[in-house]
């Protein structure tokens, strides 16, 4: 039934998918898709290690913080957790711009936070020689004026220097991209700053500059920056270049700027790194909204090739100001869909990538006897919650529960701690329930056996937004909960999309009972 009413909208949407994609798909070789890292994957830092590359990705309010993925061809990528197993002391949330670096055996990460003390964003560093272990934190490297944030570093004739973003939040003063030295082991400053470029008030970058990377090709550094609003239905990024002979320079911005802007398939483009192929190709590895399910499922992760025009000695993008919906794939392999999840806790022996809230306590939770266990420890208006990153707009999750007393277990769709939408059941009853900017409302009730022992809750949507429950009791037909599809305009929150997940509320400080979950992407 609930496909019914989404038949004609995801039919459209398809067509207008194929329109946009026909008029850029190469026409030899193997071909890659963007985005290469589906799901809410924002400001992603990437790096070559011989033929292995890693990449990591802002993860804003969610923990764990930063997730980091790997791949041996830039279009498929596995996940491989978080560069944080716990919070780092000296932090409180904005988990922002992770910069992966490699020197010697070691990885470093210059990552950029909101501090406990005075939740002001600076930088701070840390390392590991396993990235599957995680890192240790060194603290605090960079605190400067308001906020310092967006570090990226690189070596130089011999000696590491950082590069970060100052004065965004200093009135009266221009937005500043800042260099200074660093020491051999990377985990301090020792140089005087100095400065890179300086935002333009007058043109594209009138909102800033940030997320800048450096790379050297010839005699000159080349820097890709970006400028203006990043995030949110109202964003208007965009993609610039600029050079140097000296990294102290004087920097030469591009005459042709901006050179990566938004088309109808992928919006608000920028904050990436480029990466060269061991055949010596450059690619950009950077964020974007998808045009149809846009702030619904975040900013993902987009692969744009840059080409070189020797005789100017500047790069441009392949597709020109374009990102492209079909490229040719740069080793050469075949790019694979986006995976379903189904996942039954009875025999599943899945390492699940669970994301929640940061500015919540942990969630306890365990899959033993069969079933996930999340614990109600959370006295909010939601409960607590464990989600998963969104891949793509339109798709259907449920969850089959075995209903308890007293404790109120849902499938949920989270913004933040006061912002949320789900289905919940517990003996007897089910109920639709909507937590808007703090304040909890029942839309709907119904009655259901209090014998009942298996209550599957489903949840589908198309292209974000709009959100259609049901219920299937003890094997039965499903049927809708929801009279109309719901709207869920107010989930995106600025910098981040939802997660989907399940969560427990109620008075009683119980545990849920999740026999399985499925995420069916169409």
């Amino acid at each position: 039934m609930r496909k019914l009413i989404f038949s004609s909208l995801t039919a459209i949407l398809l067509i207008t998918r194929c329109l946009a994609q026909t008029a850029q798909s190469p026409k030899t070789g193997t071909t890659y898709r963007n985005p290469v890292i589906a799901g809410d994957f924002a400001d992603p830092s990437i790096i070559r290690v011989g033929s292995t590359y890693y990449a990591a990705g802002t993860s804003s309010e969610w923990a764990p913080p930063y997730p980091i993925y790997t791949s041996t061809d830039l279009v498929n990528w596995t996940y491989v957790g978080p560069v944080f197993k716990e919070m780092p002391a000296w932090t409180m949330g904005s988990y922002w711009a992770p910069e992966l670096f490699y020197r010697n055996g070691t990885y470093f990460v210059y990552y950029t936070a909101r501090r406990k003390s005075d939740k002001r964003s600076y930088i701070g560093v840390a390392s590991t020689r396993d990235l599957r272990k995680g890192f240790t934190d060194h603290g605090l490297l960079i605190e400067w004026t308001s906020e310092a944030i967006d570090a990226f570093v690189l070596e130089d004739a011999g000696k590491l220097y950082i590069t970060w973003k100052a004065y965004g939040l200093d009135k009266g003063k221009d937005i500043e991209i800042l260099g200074a030295e660093l020491s051999a082991d990377g985990l301090k400053v020792t140089g005087k700053a100095f400065t890179l470029l300086t935002a333009d008030r007058t043109n594209w970058e009138s909102g800033g500059a940030e997320g800048q990377a450096i790379f050297k090709r010839g005699r000159y550094y080349y820097m890709t920056y970006s400028g203006n609003a990043c995030c949110g239905p109202r964003c208007n990024y965009q993609v610039g270049l600029a050079r140097a002979e000296k990294l102290q320079g004087p920097w030469e911005k591009y005459a042709g700027n901006p050179v990566l802007v938004s088309n109808e398939t992928w919006k608000c483009p920028g904050h990436g790194t480029v990466v060269t192929t061991p055949d010596n190709r450059y690619f950009y590895l950077h964020h974007a909204y998808n045009g149809t399910d846009f702030t619904s499922v975040g900013r993902q992760g987009v692969l744009s090739e840059l080409v070189w025009d020797d005789k100017t000695q500047w790069p441009a993008f392949r597709y020109g100001t374009k990102m492209p919906v079909l490229s040719e794939s740069p080793s050469g392999d075949s790019q694979k869909i986006v995976p379903n999840l189904t996942l039954n806790f009875k025999d599943t022996k899945t390492e699940i990538p669970w994301v929640w809230d940061v500015s919540l306590p942990k969630p306890t939770f365990s899959t033993k006897e069969g079933s996930l266990q999340l614990v109600n420890t959370t006295s909010g208006p939601i409960g607590s919650f464990l989600g998963l990153v969104i891949k793509r707009g339109t798709y259907t999750f449920s969850a089959a529960i075995n209903p308890q007393p007293g404790v109120l277990q849902s499938i949920c769709l989270y913004g933040d701690a006061a912002n949320g939408l789900g289905l919940g059941v517990q003996k007897g009853s089910l109920e639709l329930w909507q937590v808007k900017e703090g304040t909890r409302t029942v839309l709907k009730t119904q009655t259901i056996p209090e014998n009942a022992h298996s209550v599957n809750l489903l949840v589908h949507t198309a292209a974000g937004q709009f959100y259609t429950f049901s219920r299937e009791v003890d094997g039965g037909k499903p049927q809708l909960v929801t009279d109309d599809p719901l709207n869920a305009f107010f989930l995106p929150r600025w910098d981040r999309a939802p997660r989907i997940g399940v969560s427990i509320s109620g008075e009683n400080k119980g545990k849920s009972d999740i026999r399985s979950i499925k995420m069916s992407y169409e």
